[in-house]
């Protein structure tokens, strides 16, 4: 397993980020702390039976079985009870979370259609950013021919830095392309 993106961080985005905020210790440089997969499904509430196959799209795109989530209360209008299964999520740290950031970089969003790149109004002010996936088929892990429904997902990328400006300056490193 050839881990560019994190032979990357070392080697090249870490004298980027020195000299351009200019930290005292090493300690203090923002760095990937997780990324986090979530996909939710609605259509689960009429029929038990479609929560398994995202489960295994999931189990598919980030090579880690994912965690089920469970309705936290009924509401009557939704159809939907107390403990239903709703979706599936993942957090991925150190290695996997490295795979999966270089295949969602190189492969997976240039397939994305009419994608213009990440907005900068999608950061949180504390250095994390969360979009959104519209289908799960531009992962090549998934195999076309074989899905029930095209389903969407949300992708949380957790760092350590302070602001957003540290955030973008990193994941820039990592090539992910950003617009105003």
């Amino acid at each position: 397993m050839l881990l560019r993106f994190k032979e990357l961080y070392s080697k090249q985005i870490i004298k980027t980020l020195q000299g351009e905020f200019k930290y005292p210790n090493k300690h203090q440089m923002p760095k990937l702390s997780k990324i986090v997969v979530n996909m939710g499904v609605g259509d689960a509430v009429l029929d038990s039976k479609v929560i398994n196959h995202a489960i295994s799209d999931m189990t598919a795109i980030t090579g880690q079985k994912p965690y089920t989530t469970y309705a936290k209360k009924s509401i009557a209008s939704f159809k939907l009870r107390e403990g239903m299964k709703l979706g599936c999520k993942v957090t991925l740290r150190r290695d996997r979370m490295f795979e999966f950031l270089e295949r969602l970089v190189l492969v997976a969003l240039p397939r994305v259609k009419e994608f213009k790149g990440l907005s900068v109004k999608s950061f949180d002010g504390k250095g994390n950013i969360t979009f959104g996936i519209k289908e799960q088929i531009v992962f090549p892990e998934i195999n076309y021919d074989k899905i029930d429904k095209i389903r969407g997902m949300d992708i949380t990328i957790v760092t350590t830095a302070k602001t957003n400006e540290e955030a973008k300056l990193l994941l820039s490193g990592f090539n992910l392309p950003f617009y105003n």
